[in-house]
């Protein structure tokens, strides 16, 4: 009887936090640390609305003891990593360690990085920033918090405080340049709601727009649409799913994405996807990827590949699923020569040695080709 009293209490308590309505140090919340989410954005791709969203239901709008008391707005935990300063407060477990900052700003740093480098968060940066209901329910499904209602609570949030727009907003100033200051100066106040379509409304009937308010929705419309548009071009360059490359299989992949976790879902060792795919060592791929999932291939489909303009040796190794290794010994390279737009590139068998130098670059101390 006690435990089904607690669990309605706790049920109450939950709803409370869920439904609640925007408030004023809500408001002041989202003023005061909106800039520095948009600008988490713009580094990390971390979606700013998530960001202060977060930040708000972590931090009890800055003024949980956590928060106060060590700058820790988003509940982060030392983890084996963490170098720094200490703190210990009861949560999951009594006297957990916790992380202490010296700003705020570190804070949210911290959290971005949080999420960027670690493989089990992968998955959120596949989706679109401006989709944050997916990204409240990959929080949860990828084991950030334990509340089985975290992301209804964060949606709401979102909703309340109108924050979408602030993801909005560092997807326009990366496409346009404009200052974090300028972009941010007309929210202050949850005026109004982005919906689930990403389409801009309006909470207060026959409320009129000023020009300038309804220049910015139009501009944030035309934005998404254009977004839409870039999203479908770019997803069919290559397949989304496995496909071959010289009779290889391979994945095509973004930026963001942890091998660790790629090696894993496909059952491989992460030793042999690093080899497979002529890498060093590394965890987060920092640029979009052709990732082979079996050895490649000795000899191209074809006899040559002719360079393009923003090719190195590895792009050319990929585009044509053949190993590194052969394509040096056809060639008469090594890791470090320099390759340039228009030369040609040999894949299936090297030229006699009185001719073969005519396609070699010069080598160059200031190129590396991993």
């Amino acid at each position: 009887m006690k435990s089904k009293i607690l669990m309605l209490i706790c049920s109450v308590l939950l709803m409370s936090r869920v439904f609640a309505q925007p408030t004023e140090k809500g408001i002041n919340y989202m003023n005061a640390y909106k800039e520095i989410a948009i600008n988490e954005m713009l580094r990390t791709g971390v979606p700013a609305s998530i960001t202060i969203a977060q930040g708000m239901l972590e931090s009890q709008y800055g003024e949980s003891n956590l928060s106060v008391q060590s700058n820790n707005h988003f509940g982060i935990k030392c983890k084996t990593e963490w170098t720094g300063k200490k703190v210990y407060h009861d949560d999951d477990s009594k006297g957990e360690c916790f992380r202490v900052y010296n700003t705020v700003a570190e804070s949210y740093k911290d959290h971005s990085d949080f999420l960027a480098n670690r493989p089990y968060y992968t998955s959120l940066f596949q989706l679109d920033p401006l989709d944050y209901e997916a990204w409240a329910r990959g929080l949860k499904k990828c084991g950030y918090a334990t509340e089985t209602d975290y992301p209804l609570m964060l949606i709401k949030i979102i909703n309340d405080y109108n924050l979408n727009q602030l993801s909005l907003i560092a997807t326009q100033k990366k496409n346009a340049g404009s200052t974090v200051q300028e972009s941010t100066a007309a929210i202050s106040k949850p005026d109004s709601i982005i919906n689930k379509n990403n389409s801009i409304t309006s909470p207060v009937e026959n409320e009129v727009d000023t020009a300038e308010e309804a220049a910015i929705k139009k501009e944030a419309e035309a934005m998404v649409a254009s977004k839409k548009t870039e999203t479908v071009k770019k997803k069919s360059e290559y397949p989304d799913s496995v496909f071959t490359i010289n009779h290889t299989r391979v994945i095509y992949v973004h930026a963001g994405t942890a091998l660790l976790a790629l090696a894993n879902k496909y059952n491989i060792s992460f030793e042999r996807l690093l080899d497979f795919n002529d890498l060093e060592e590394q965890d987060i791929l920092n640029a979009d990827n052709l990732i082979f999932l079996e050895k490649k291939m000795k000899k191209g489909a074809s006899d040559f590949h002719i360079v393009q303009s923003d090719e190195t040796l590895h792009t050319v190794c990929q585009k044509e699923g053949v190993r590194m290794d052969n394509i040096l010994e056809y060639n008469n390279l090594t890791k470090k020569s320099a390759i340039n737009a228009g030369q040609k590139i040999l894949l299936r068998t090297a030229l006699p040695n009185s001719t073969k130098t005519t396609n070699i670059a010069p080598t160059s101390s200031n190129t590396s080709n991993k």
